[in-house]
């Protein structure tokens, strides 16, 4: 049986196209109410389904918002899309996910394929790269923008569009001076490769604050930003503790969450217990730490809620290139006593 057409509706109402399309793609210009009922008494009789594309041409909107994230198994950008679905679903709009594999070209990628889909806005979510690798983002977003889109970055700015800012630096900066304060003095800092923005913002700011106060920072590791990153960075961990013979356990600073769990994991299997031998200290507070043992200390930095903030701003009265600084909370668990 053919699919039923916008004509077949307007035929069984007895009603114009025109009148038909008004009432089931969304038009502001409604017609009466009694004609209204009689348009969607005849579309639900036939089974017609509306086309989407005509309803946003129509609403001069397409309801729908783009949101790329570098990898969705990870917990922080599973978080933070959580939230951007819940504020999306509560300004009446649907969300269209991409995940990048950390690749600054998928992310380009993303935002023309969104574009083309005449997203009304575009998310970017993830720590930005080196400028000459961001370029080619850039200009897709701030080409969207010149076409009457919006964008949003959480994350480090680029382009034109808002900016939702996590406290990198900040929170980095305190969870060193609450550690330094239980009288910890010998750290290692666990970080991704230069070109990760995010892990440059948080390991220098751990590291000056440490230096300031006359700590020490034994050794900066450079693994890769991820769980397996972290798992693999735990033979030179673990090396490292059993050549100290300080008797103070060193304090690791991991840059991420999924980093320290890794690492923990890692040194687990070689014997190295957590906090006796070494105390362990990561950054983000994903949900998964809930379930951690030992527990880990942490910067909870609101995952959920910056997502929320991202839609916020790509859909609402944000003035263009607004920077939403983030706040965050030191936690201090059983991982570092």
């Amino acid at each position: 049986m053919p699919r039923a057409r916008l004509q077949d509706v307007a035929d069984r109402a007895g009603v114009s196209l025109a009148t038909a399309s008004r009432v089931l793609n969304g038009s502001a210009r409604q017609p009466g109410a009694d004609l209204v009922a009689r348009v969607r008494a005849a579309a639900a009789e036939l089974g017609y389904v509306v086309n989407a594309q005509a309803q946003a041409l129509a609403r001069a909107r397409s309801g729908l918002l783009g949101l790329v994230v570098q990898d969705i198994s990870d917990p922080y950008f599973s978080s933070i899309a959580a939230g951007a679905q819940d504020a999306a679903r509560a300004s009446g709009r649907l969300v269209l996910l991409a995940s990048t594999g950390r690749d600054p070209e998928a992310e380009r990628e993303a935002v023309a394929a969104f574009a083309a889909h005449r997203v009304e806005a575009v998310v970017v979510a993830g720590t930005r790269w080196t400028p000459d690798e961001d370029a080619a983002l850039a200009a897709e977003l701030d080409a969207f923008v010149a076409a009457g889109g919006r964008s949003v970055i959480v994350g480090q700015p680029v382009g034109d569009g808002g900016v939702v800012r996590p406290p990198n630096a900040t929170g980095a900066r305190a969870l060193a001076e609450a550690l330094l304060a239980q009288g910890q003095r010998r750290f290692v800092v666990l970080g991704g490769p230069a070109r990760v923005v995010t892990s440059r913002e948080r390991t220098d700011a751990f590291t000056a604050a440490a230096g300031a106060a006359g700590a020490e920072v034994a050794e900066v590791l450079v693994t890769e930003f991820s769980r397996d990153g972290g798992y693999a960075a735990g033979d030179d961990v673990a090396a490292l503790v059993r050549a100290d013979t300080a008797g103070e356990p060193l304090t690791v600073f991991a840059v991420t969450d999924v980093m320290a769990i890794g690492l923990i994991a890692r040194l687990r299997e070689l014997g190295v217990e957590v906090p006796r031998d070494v105390r362990v200290a990561g950054f983000d507070d994903v949900p998964t730490l809930r379930d951690h043992v030992p527990a880990l200390s942490t910067v909870r930095i609101p995952l959920e809620e910056m997502g929320s903030l991202a839609v916020q701003a790509a859909v609402g009265e944000t003035a263009p290139g607004a920077v939403t600084e983030i706040d965050f909370e030191v936690q201090l668990r059983d991982s570092t006593r």
